[in-house]
């Protein structure tokens, strides 16, 4: 008879060590989100309005993985970066330190194409006065000057179809130039690197021009035949705006144009007086709770205090472990799983109350209370875990972490108000042969 104890004791304790060890320590494996510890919200959206839905899905996949690596490139932690709908990606960047900058390399398109200059005065000198000839676009390179603000300087004639893009791109990083100035290093794939190689021998004293997203970025004049597969990108850069651009190109291009919706930047001080107020309150309720649980029910209100502890414990070692990310709402959620907890016991408690009015013995009160509030219980849980299910798979930020905490929780609820505070009754019932319940 003890064995079956012993063994739902051990269970139970084996599932405390396992929810600590997930846990501990808290400030290192509880994910927050942006609320609480401030951070970078932003919602972006796929351009291509006339395409096709399945094509703009695609556009927006394609879009999603070339985010997704240039927020690696940038050492974010626990970055959230997830589609909504059929062109919209969501990116949630919690503890950024600087969302000014990683902002302009989530959006930044990175289109890098080498195009011809012409080298045709009278062609230039129409084009400037608006005969633009065909097959041609006139641009002007931009650099920066001594006050660190660019300036469009000589206009250039080049060529619209590029002679190659940046796809053969394999590695891109930022370097210096022989005076000394930043710049960025292109390593190019073994069929970039034949292509430019090519293009460079077919156009010997001729100008490049280097183009990033429709602007002249350099337009170095080609000497000789350039092999190796290296090229390099300049134009008076600072080393931070050399090592941003060399992120995004060594992540990729975006696929289409994209277009930021909405922008929200929440900073660290809001996140921490979030978290605050948000673990006083649950605090305090649950303060509440416990001593009125004690008050009511006496030893059954120290039985129900610690299956109520029991719940929160498994409900954020479940969090961690299926790297769930802790929101305000999500705190208003475990508040709320409290409640239920505290609830599933008190009909229990009141039902065994009853049956011992009956005249029943305590064991017979216990048993019989136990199994005529099971059914109100499944009842509660059940029509509860269906809506935090709901809120869980359809809902987007905030709205998912409160449906994720109130779904585990819910379900914890059943395994500690039924099974755990079960198991502990019965054995004081055995080993102290009680004789009269006071409840």
């Amino acid at each position: 008879m003890m064995k079956q104890y012993y063994s739902r004791f051990l269970l139970i304790a084996v599932v405390i060590a396992l929810c600590i060890y997930a846990i501990y320590p808290p400030e290192k494996k509880v994910r927050r989100g942006l609320d609480l510890q401030g951070g970078v919200h932003v919602v972006l959206e796929v351009g291509e309005a006339e395409a096709e839905e399945s094509y703009i899905s695609d556009l927006a996949d394609r879009a999603l993985e070339v985010i997704r690596n240039r927020i690696d490139a940038l050492g974010v932690t626990e970055p959230i970066i997830q589609k909504q709908g059929m062109r919209r990606i969501i990116v949630d960047l919690p503890g950024v330190q600087d969302p000014d900058k990683a902002i302009d390399i989530i959006g930044q398109t990175a289109l890098l194409e080498f195009r011809i200059v012409s080298d045709d005065t009278d062609m230039l000198s129409a084009a400037l006065q608006g005969n633009v000839p065909e097959g041609y676009q006139l641009l002007y390179q931009k650099e920066k000057d001594d006050r660190g603000i660019y300036r469009e300087t000589d206009p250039l004639l080049v060529k619209i179809e590029p002679e190659m893009t940046g796809r053969y791109i394999e590695d891109a990083f930022m370097g210096y130039d022989n005076s000394g100035v930043p710049d960025v290093n292109l390593i190019l794939s073994k069929e970039g690197g034949a292509l430019f190689e090519s293009v460079t021998a077919k156009n010997v004293n001729r100008r490049l021009a280097i183009v990033l997203d429709g602007v002249v970025r350099s337009a170095p004049s080609i000497r000789e035949r350039i092999s190796g597969g290296r090229a390099q990108i300049t134009g008076r850069f600072s080393v931070e705006e050399a090592r941003t651009l060399a992120i995004v190109l060594r992540a990729g291009a975006l696929p289409a144009k994209v277009e930021m919706i909405y922008r929200e930047v929440v900073g660290p001080t809001l996140g921490k007086e979030n978290i605050t107020q948000g673990f006083r309150a649950a605090l305090y309720g649950g303060l509440v709770v416990v001593v009125f649980m004690i008050i009511y029910f006496a030893a059954f209100g120290l039985l129900a205090d610690f299956a109520l502890a029991f719940n929160v414990l498994i409900l954020l070692g479940v969090m961690v472990a299926l790297r769930g990310v802790l929101t305000l709402p999500g705190i208003a959620g475990i508040a709320l799983t409290c409640g239920m907890a505290v609830d599933a016991n008190i009909l229990i408690f009141e039902r065994i109350r009853e049956e011992i009015k009956s005249g029943k013995s305590p064991k017979a009160s216990i048993d019989s209370g136990y199994k005529r509030a099971w059914s109100a219980i499944i009842d509660s849980n059940i029509t509860t875990l269906i809506v935090g299910l709901i809120l869980f798979f359809l809902g987007e930020g905030p709205v998912k972490g409160f449906g994720l905490t109130l779904s585990i929780g819910i379900v914890a609820n059943l395994f500690t108000a039924v099974f755990v505070t079960k198991s502990i009754v019965d054995w004081v019932m055995v080993t102290q042969k009680v004789e009269k319940v006071r409840i």
